[in-house]
Order: structure tokens, then sequence, then C-alpha cells
């Protein structure tokens, strides 16, 4: 495969990623059913694996979702595929989709818990970024705030002046002044 097409395929891989990380908790999370399709298994199995090793999953690395996230998830993302299932999704963190892969010992899990996990790491330099970029902007802000006083200033002070030279001032009279005395 040529370099350019390799990138390609990666650029789709990553946006499907993408594409299936929600947030709940105020955690990026990614769904049982969602990682087990990547993976090649049934989401049954995934679970079955989860159960199986569940001191590996500790409540910041996997929980349960509510009915109400549930319903909460399907109204933001549109998607109806979500429902039918008799319990409700198991929502797994950046650290337990990385715990997946030490229970998922295939190499599609090991390829694909790669790439998800460099999509979280792109996520969170982003979001580093983006704060960043949010901080100058508040400096920015306060700045041109100050600057906007000192602006005004000067602008009344010109019209000050302009109000002055507007004003006729009294002259004195040129020329011969007759003596009337």
């Amino acid at each position: 495969m040529a370099g350019r097409d390799k990138e390609l395929v990666t650029l789709v891989a990553e946006q499907k990623i993408l594409n299936r990380i929600y947030v709940v908790r105020s955690q990026k999370v990614m769904l049982d059913e969602d990682l087990a399709v990547m993976y090649g298994v049934e989401t049954k199995r995934l679970n079955e694996q989860v159960k199986r090793n569940l001191k590996r999953f500790p409540k910041d690395f996997m929980f349960t979702l509510t009915a109400k996230e549930l319903a909460g998830l399907i109204s933001q993302n549109e998607a109806s595929n979500w429902g039918g299932r008799r319990t409700p999704p198991n929502a797994f963190t950046e650290q337990g989709i990385a715990m997946l892969s030490s229970i998922l010992n295939s190499d599609t899990a090991i390829e694909v818990n790669i790439r998800i996990i460099r999509v979280f790491t792109r996520l969170r330099e982003y979001a580093l970024t983006h704060n960043e970029i949010l901080v100058q902007l508040a400096r920015l802000e306060k700045e041109a705030k100050s600057n906007s006083r000192d602006i005004e200033n000067i602008f009344s002070v010109l019209k000050e002046l302009i109000e002055k030279e507007r004003k006729p001032l009294p002259r004195k009279r040129i020329g011969f002044k007759p003596d009337n005395g």
C-alpha cells in the first residue's frame, strides 16, 4: 500500500474512532458495543471477559450507563440503533480501554487499542492547546479593556480640543482706530 493510501486509511479509522467517543459524567468514553465491533467480537463476549476480570476495571476505568445517561446519548447523537438491549451499556474511559488490551489478546484487539489510545492522546493534546488559546484570549481581552479606557480618554480630550477650536475666540480688531477724544 502506498504511503498516501495508508495515511488515508489511518485517517478514516481515526475518524471512526472519534465518532464513537462520547462525553459522559465529564469523561470521554467509548461504549462496549462500539468497542466490540472494532475488536471484531460480540458485545456479550467482551462484557463476559470484563466480568471475569472485574478487578482490572475500577469505576474510573469503566462504569455502566444509567437509563438517563443512555437516553441523553441517544437524543444527542440520534442513534436509534442503541435500543433493544436488555442491559445498559458499559462505558470505558481511556484507561479502561487500555486495560481491555490485557484481557482481549487478539492481534486485532491490540491494533485497535493502539489506534484508540493514539486518538485519545491527540484529543488530550488538542484540549491542552485549546485551553492555552483560551487563556491567551482572556489575557488579550483584559489588555484590550484597559487599552479601550485609554483610547476613550484620548478621544474625549480630542473632542474637547475640537470643540474649543470651533468656538470663535474674541478678536482684536486690526487696523486704524480713530481717536474719539
